[in-house]
C-alpha cells in the first residue's frame, strides 16, 4: 500500500521502524509523499503541481481536477460495488431503521443535486445545510460536493441566532433544513427556529428545500420554501461535475475568541487524498467494512468520518439518530456494533465517560455480542487514562486515541498506525504533520517539558486554506504568533520517543505562585480516584498565589462521606503533581457543562467560579446544568464577587 506505514514487527525499536521511515518521508519530500498517496484518489486528470505556497496557503495538487462526490459513490458502483451497504440509518429516538446500496444512495443524492440546479445553485454557491441525523443530511452534503456547491453543515437544533450569524457570513443561495429534530423528550421546531434565523439576518437564501419529517409538519412559506419529497419526483438524477483540486468543498464553522465564528474552508482535492489516507492507514477501513463514528454530521469528526472518508473507502458508515445513554440505556453503542457487526467504533472519551457514569461496571456492554468489534478510536476531548482502560474492559479491545481539529480535518497525531502505545498520549504525528512544542519565546522545548503545540509549516493535505472571507483572521489565529508555525492554540509535550500528549488549550495552564501546572495533568490524577468519573479543573484568582486550581467532579452514584472523598481527591493530587498543585476546593455536580460534541467548557465554569461576565454558548448540551452549576459553585464560596452574564439566545 502506497504510503502506509508498517507496524508488524514485536520489539518496540521495529515497531517505530516502519513509521519513522514514512513520517521522514513525508516531511523531507512533502510533495513526493502526498503524490503516492493520491494515487489512491480517482482523478478526471491530474495536478500539474502538488504543492504550491501562496502567501501563507498551502494549495494540493493544483491543476488537478476530481469530483469528491464521485469518489465517494459512482466510483465504487462503475467497479461493480453498487449494491453494497453504504449507509445503516438507526434511530432509535424515532424507532426507524433504513438501509442504503451504494447505487440507492448514489441515486437520491443525484435527484438532491437537481434539486439544487433548477434552484439556480451554481458551482461555488454556497448552501447552508440545518439538519438532524437523518439520511436527508448526508445526502444533502453529497448533492453539494457532486455539483460544486460549498456546503455549510450546521449543528441542528443550534439557536436563531447562531444560525442566523453564519448564514450572514456564508451567504447561502439555498437552505436545506428538516421541519423537526428529535431529542430523547423532546421535539426540536428547527423550521421556527430557521424563519428566525432568516429573519434576524441581512442575507435572504432565495430557497429553502425542506424535509418533513412526520413527528412535526411544519408550514411553509409559498414564496420560498419548497417540499424536498415533491421536489424529488420531479427531476432526474444529474451527473458529477468536474472540480478544480482547489474548489472548496465546505465552510466549517467553529468557535473562535471573538463572538463571530471562523468558517474553516476545506479544499476538494487535498481532503480527499487525506480521507483516503486515513482510512488505510489509522483506522484501517477497506470496502465491506463497518464503520460507526458517534458523533453529528455537523461537526468535523462526522464529515470526514460519517460521510466522506467512510464512502470513499467504499465501506458501510452507521448515522446514528441518539445518544450514548437513554435511547434507551448504557448499551445503545453496543447494540449497534452487534446488529450491524460493527469493525471500527469512533467516539468522543466523553460519551463513554456518560456510559460509565450510568453503568460502572460495564454491564450493559457484556450483554452484547461485539466479536466483529475490532478497535475503539477517541477522540474531540483528551482521553485520561483512567477511561481508556475502562473502555478496554468493558470492550476487550484496544482503544486509540488520536488528536485534531476542525482545521485540520484529520489527526494531527494518533495510535493508530503504530502497535506500540502509552496511556495519556494521542500517539505519533501523522505524516505530513511536523509537530514542535516551543515556549513563549518560540525556542523548542526538551522532551517532557510544558509548551505549546504548533505544526511547522507546510500544512499536510485536507488542512484548512484559509478563513472564509477573512484572511486577515487567518493569519492573525493560526500564523502570526511564531514565524513559519501554525499555532494549534493547544498546549503540551512530546516524551523522547516522539509521543505527542495534548493537555488542552494553551489557556489551560496555571501559575500557581510561580509553577506552571497543567489543568490536564491535575484532572489526569483526580480521575485516578475510583469514585471520580469525570472532572474539570480551573484556575481561579488568588491573593496570596496569583492563581490556586479548582475541581469540579462528577461522581460515580454511590453514597461517599464528601469530606473523605474530597481528602481522598487531594491526597492523589499531591502525590502525582505536587503539594503546590493541592487544590483550593473541590465541587461536586451531576453534569458538566459541554457543548453538544462533548467538550467540557472549562472558561464557562472558570468566569463562573471568578465572577467574571460569561457568554452562554450556543453549542451547550444542556442549559439548566449552568444553574447547577451556580449552586454548588455558591455552596463552596464561589464567586467571590458579582457575576455578569451576557445574556444571549441559547
Amino acid at each position: 500500500m502506497q504510503g502506509a506505514i508498517k507496524t508488524q514487527s514485536t520489539n518496540k525499536t521495529s515497531k517505530l521502524e516502519g513509521y519513522e521511515k514514512e513520517y521522514l518521508e513525508s516531511i523531507k519530500d512533502p510533495a513526493g509523499f502526498w503524490e503516492k498517496a493520491a494515487s489512491r484518489v480517482h482523478w478526471y486528470h491530474k495536478w500539474d503541481k502538488a504543492l504550491e505556497v501562496v502567501n501563507g496557503h498551502y494549495r494540493w495538487f493544483v491543476g488537478g481536477c476530481m469530483n469528491t462526490c464521485y469518489n465517494a459513490l459512482d466510483l465504487h458502483i462503475e467497479h461493480g460495488n453498487g449494491d453494497k451497504l453504504a449507509l445503516i440509518y438507526d434511530s432509535p429516538v424515532t424507532d426507524t431503521k433504513k438501509t442504503f446500496t451504494y447505487k440507492e444512495l448514489r441515486d437520491r443524492v443525484s435527484k438532491t443535486a437537481n434539486i439544487l440546479v433548477n434552484k439556480g445553485v451554481n458551482r461555488g454557491d454556497r448552501v447552508v445545510i440545518y439538519m438532524p441525523m437523518i439520511p436527508e443530511a448526508v445526502i444533502a452534503m453529497l448533492a453539494c460536493a457532486r455539483i460544486g456547491a460549498v456546503h455549510s453543515v450546521v449543528f441542528g437544533g443550534f439557536a436563531a441566532h447562531e444560525l442566523a450569524s453564519r448564514i450572514e457570513d456564508a451567504k447561502p443561495r439555498v437552505i436545506i433544513s428538516a421541519s423537526c429534530g428529535i431529542e430523547v423528550s423532546r421535539i426540536i421546531k428547527y423550521k421556527i427556529i430557521l424563519d428566525e434565523a432568516i429573519k434576524q439576518s441581512s442575507h435572504k437564501p432565495t430557497t429553502c428545500l425542506i424535509h418533513q419529517r412526520p413527528q412535526d409538519i411544519c408550514s411553509m412559506l409559498p414564496w420560498r420554501d419548497v417540499d424536498w419529497a415533491e421536489e424529488e419526483k420531479k427531476v432526474k438524477g444529474v451527473d458529477c461535475v468536474p472540480l478544480d483540486s482547489l474548489d472548496p468543498l465546505y465552510i466549517l464553522y467553529t468557535s473562535g475568541t471573538t463572538g463571530k465564528p471562523k468558517g474553516v474552508i476545506r479544499s476538494n482535492g487535498g481532503h480527499s487524498v487525506a480521507m483516503k489516507w486515513s482510512m488505510d492507514n489509522i483506522y484501517k477501513v477497506k470496502s465491506g467494512d463497518v464503520m460507526f463514528t458517534a458523533s453529528d454530521v455537523g461537526w468535523v469528526v462526522g464529515h470526514s468520518y460519517i460521510v466522506y472518508a467512510t464512502l470513499m473507502s467504499g465501506a458501510t458508515t452507521v448515522l446514528y439518530e441518539g445518544k450514548p445513554v437513554k435511547t434507551p440505556d448504557p448499551g445503545a453503542f453496543f447494540r449497534v456494533c452487534e446488529e450491524y457487526k460493527v469493525n471500527v467504533l469512533f467516539t468522543a472519551p466523553t460519551a463513554f465517560r456518560a456510559i460509565r457514569k450510568e453503568d460502572p461496571e460495564g454491564s450493559f456492554a457484556k450483554k452484547y455480542n461485539l466479536e466483529s468489534l475490532r478497535e475503539v478510536f477517541v477522540a474531540g476531548e483528551r482521553c485520561d487514562t483512567d477511561t481508556l482502560s475502562w473502555i478496554e474492559k468493558i470492550t476487550g479491545k484496544k482503544v486509540f486515541d488520536n488528536y485534531w481539529q476542525t482545521e485540520t480535518g484529520w489527526p494531527i497525531a494518533s495510535n493508530g498506525v503504530v502497535t506500540l502505545m502509552k496511556p495519556g498520549s494521542a500517539g505519533v504525528a501523522m505524516p505530513g504533520f511536523n509537530v514542535k512544542v516551543l515556549d513563549e519565546e518560540g525556542k523548542e522545548c526538551e522532551s517532557g517539558t510544558q509548551g505549546n503545540l504548533v505544526l511547522k509549516l507546510p500544512l499536510p493535505p485536507a488542512c484548512l486554506m484559509g478563513i472564509w472571507e477573512d484572511e486577515e483572521r487567518y493569519k492573525k489565529s493560526y500564523l502570526d504568533h511564531y514565524k513559519g508555525y501554525y499555532l494549534t492554540g493547544d498546549s503540551g509535550y512530546k516524551d523522547k520517543d516522539g509521543y505527542i500528549f495534548a493537555m488542552g488549550r494553551m489557556d489551560g495552564v496555571l501559575n500557581v505562585a510561580g509553577h506552571r501546572l497543567s489543568t490536564g495533568a491535575i484532572e489526569e490524577a483526580i480521575l485516578k480516584h475510583p469514585d471520580i468519573v469525570e472532572c474539570a479543573v480551573v484556575g481561579v484568582d488568588d491573593t496570596l498565589k496569583g492563581e490556586v486550581p479548582l475541581a469540579v467532579c462528577v461522581m460515580k452514584q454511590v453514597e461517599r462521606d464528601l469530606d473523605s472523598l474530597k481528602q481522598g481527591i487531594n491526597t492523589l493530587v499531591r502525590e502525582e503533581i505536587g503539594a503546590i498543585a493541592t487544590l483550593s476546593a473541590i465541587a461536586f455536580i451531576n453534569v458538566l457543562p459541554k457543548t453538544r460534541s462533548g467538550k467540557i467548557l472549562r472558561n464557562l465554569i472558570a468566569n463562573i467560579a471568578c465572577g467574571k461576565e460569561y457568554d452562554v454558548p450556543s453549542t451547550i448540551e444542556d442549559v439548566s446544568v449552568i444553574d447547577n452549576l451556580k449552586e454548588v459553585l455558591k455552596d463552596i464560596g464561589f464567586p467571590r464577587t458579582k457575576t455578569k452574564t451576557n445574556k444571549k439566545e441559547h
